[in-house]
C-alpha cells in the first residue's frame, strides 16, 4: 500500500500541468508531460521492458502515449504510468498487453468542442456545432469507446439523412471526422479517418444540391418601394432603409455600433466577427444613408438602430416583418442583395469585380485574392452614389 502511494505522487501539480510551457516535464518515475508549441499537452510513459532488446541488443526502452492531459487526468496518468511499468517489469510489452481507459465519442466531442469555443465566429455557430452531433450523433454512438467507431457506425448515422437533409448531413459529417482526428492526435485511435473513407469510396449517393435564393425585389420596383418605405418613423423602417442602399446583409447592418462609422471619412467598417468571409468590410456612406442615421445619435444608444430593449439592436425579424405589414409579398430582406447586384449590371454595367465587393464577395481564385488586396473602395463609393441617387428617385432626392 505505502509502494502504491508513493507510486501515485510526483514533481508535478494539477496547476503547472495547466500552466507549464513548451516542453518535455517529468513528474517522475517515466512519466512526463508533453506541451507542444501550440500549447496541446499530452502524456507519455518510458518504460523498460525486462527481458527484451532492441535492434542494436540494447533493452527495449520505449515512449507509449497515455491520451491528451485534458481527458486524461495527473493522477489518471499516474495510475496508467504505474501499470506499463508493472508490465514492462515482467517482461510484457505494454504495446500489446495495456488496458487503455478509452472516452467515449461524446466525451471526446464535448471537450472539442470546449477546447474550439475561442474560435467560434460566435456563441451561436459553436452551439450549432455540438447540436447537430447532440441530435444525429450522440443518440446512437454517443456512449461508444472513440477506438470502436468504423465505417458502419458512421454511415448508421450519415444515411438516414443523407438525401433529405443533406447540407445538415455534410455538417454532420464533417464534425464526425473533426472529432475522430483530434482523437487520433491524442493516441485513442490510428488508422484512416471513417468518414474519409466513406467519401473516397463514394459509398453514400450523389445529392445534386438544390440552389435556394433568396426572393428579391426588380430593381425598377425600388425607387417607389423606398418612398413609401421613407414615409414611415418606425426604427425598423430606417434599418430597412440603410439595409436597402448599403446592400449589406441583416445582421451586418443590425449589429451596427456608433464607433464603426466615420463620418469625416463617410465611411463604415464592419469588424471581421460580423461579416460572413470573417474580414473587415468597408462600406462607403452617401448623404442618403447618412441622412438616415445621423438623427439616430440623439437616442445615445450603443447601437445605430436600437430595438425595445435599450442598447439592444432590433430583432432579425424586424425588418421582414416590416415587409409584411406594407404588403410586400414573395420579398425577403437579403433579397435587396441581389436587387442592387442585378441593377449594378443591368444599368450601371459596373464591373463585376467592383459589384461583388460591395456585397462583400470573395472574387477569383484564391492566387487571384493574394495578388488583389485592394477592396476598390473609390470605385465602389462611385457606384454606391450612384446606386443612392436611382433609389431616392420617387421621393425628394438628397443629393448623394
Amino acid at each position: 500500500m505505502w509502494y502504491f502511494e508513493m507510486a501515485l505522487s510526483g514533481k508535478l501539480t494539477k496547476k503547472l500541468v495547466e500552466n507549464l510551457s513548451a516542453g518535455r516535464h517529468g513528474d517522475g518515475n517515466g512519466l512526463y508531460l508533453v506541451v507542444d508549441p501550440s500549447g496541446a499537452r499530452r502524456w507519455i510513459v518510458r518504460v523498460v521492458v525486462k527481458g527484451q532488446k532492441n535492434k542494436k541488443g540494447a533493452p527495449l526502452r520505449t515512449d507509449f502515449g497515455l491520451g491528451g492531459a485534458d481527458i486524461v487526468t495527473l493522477n489518471q496518468a499516474r495510475e496508467r504510468a504505474l501499470e506499463y511499468r508493472r508490465m514492462a517489469k515482467q517482461g510484457l510489452n505494454p504495446r500489446f498487453n495495456a488496458r487503455q481507459e478509452v472516452p467515449s465519442f461524446e466525451e471526446v466531442a464535448r471537450q472539442v468542442h470546449i477546447d474550439r469555443m475561442p474560435t467560434w465566429k460566435n456563441a451561436k455557430h459553436g452551439q450549432q456545432w455540438i447540436n447537430t452531433l447532440r441530435d444525429y450523433a450522440f443518440p446512437k454512438i454517443g456512449r461508444m469507446p472513440i477506438n470502436s467507431i468504423d465505417q458502419p457506425e458512421v454511415m448508421m448515422r450519415l444515411a438516414p439523412v443523407w438525401t433529405e437533409k443533406h447540407e445538415t448531413a455534410k455538417r454532420l459529417a464533417q464534425r464526425i471526422k473533426t472529432v475522430l482526428d483530434v482523437a487520433r492526435s491524442k493516441g485513442f485511435r490510428s488508422g484512416e479517418n471513417p468518414v474519409t473513407a466513406i467519401k473516397d469510396a463514394q459509398a453514400l449517393p450523389k445529392v445534386k444540391a438544390r440552389v435556394k435564393h433568396h426572393k428579391a425585389m426588380h430593381w425598377k420596383d425600388v425607387p417607389d418601394f423606398y418612398a413609401d418605405l421613407k414615409s414611415r418613423k418606425a426604427m425598423a423602417a430606417k434599418a430597412l432603409m440603410f439595409t436597402c442602399l448599403t446592400g449589406s446583409r441583416t445582421g451586418e447592418a443590425l449589429g451596427l455600433r456608433w464607433e464603426e462609422i466615420d463620418f469625416e471619412d463617410r465611411l463604415w467598417t464592419c469588424p471581421p466577427e460580423r461579416m460572413k468571409t470573417g474580414e473587415e468590410h468597408r462600406v462607403p456612406l452617401t448623404d442618403e444613408m447618412l441622412a438616415i442615421i445621423e438623427p439616430l445619435k440623439a437616442m445615445k444608444s450603443d447601437y445605430v438602430f436600437e430595438g425595445q430593449k435599450r442598447h439592444k439592436p432590433l430583432s432579425n425579424m424586424s425588418m421582414l416583418m416590416l415587409l409584411r405589414r406594407m404588403s410586400v409579398e414573395g420579398v425577403t430582406v437579403h433579397g435587396f442583395r441581389s436587387t442592387f447586384r442585378d441593377w449594378a449590371s443591368e444599368v450601371a454595367n459596373a464591373p463585376r469585380e467592383v459589384a461583388e465587393k460591395s456585397l462583400a464577395h470573395s472574387v477569383g481564385s484564391d492566387v487571384e485574392r493574394a495578388y488583389a488586396r485592394s477592396d476598390l473602395l473609390e470605385k465602389r463609393r462611385a457606384l454606391m452614389r450612384d446606386w443612392s441617387q436611382f433609389v431616392v428617385s420617387a421621393c425628394n432626392p438628397v443629393a448623394s
